[in-house]
């Protein structure tokens, strides 16, 4: 969007709904959780895009930067990412054609097959993860605080509806 709006359209939206269909809170609540997640990953997305990736490559290449090994089998992966092997494999071949990654056999397990990050994926990761954070990854005006309340909120939607047991 190129320039903002003179009103806030949720809360106009938020107040028709409440004024025509009945309370209008989480209607509001998730309405603005959606429209955050755009402002987020256009910021995101223009951060990464200089150096090759979408958001579901750079979070690949963090994954195996995180691995003891830096190497993951592709299953391991997609569970990690909570990706369908489709996508894990798209993300992968994307990543391996750009060098950044590259499959090799499992040492005990013949079907098997390993991500392992290469050297030019580890210095893109770097790079990416200054543009990021150079941006706190879009997510901006919020205090320190209200961002560790709002990832415990999330947290509790994400466990309410069985995305991970504790």
């Amino acid at each position: 969007m190129s320039r903002p709006l003179p009103f806030d359209p949720i809360a106009r939206a938020a107040q028709l709904w409440e004024d025509r269909i009945g309370p209008s809170g989480t209607m509001a609540a998730v309405t603005g959780l959606m429209r955050v997640q755009q402002i987020i990953q256009s910021a995101v997305d223009g951060a990464l895009k200089p150096h090759g990736l979408t958001f579901a490559r750079y979070e690949a290449l963090v994954l195996l930067t995180f691995a003891r090994r830096s190497s993951l089998p592709m299953r391991v992966m997609g569970e990690r990412l909570q990706l369908h092997p489709t996508s894990v494999t798209n993300i992968v071949d994307r990543l391996e054609r750009d060098g950044l990654v590259k499959r090799v056999p499992h040492p005990t397990d013949r079907r098997t097959t390993l991500v392992e990050i290469t050297d030019d994926g580890r210095a893109r990761h770097v790079e990416a993860t200054k543009a990021v954070t150079s941006i706190d990854f879009g997510l901006v005006g919020l205090t320190g605080n209200q961002t560790t309340q709002l990832t415990e909120l999330l947290t509790k939607i994400r466990k309410a509806t069985g995305d991970f047991v504790d």
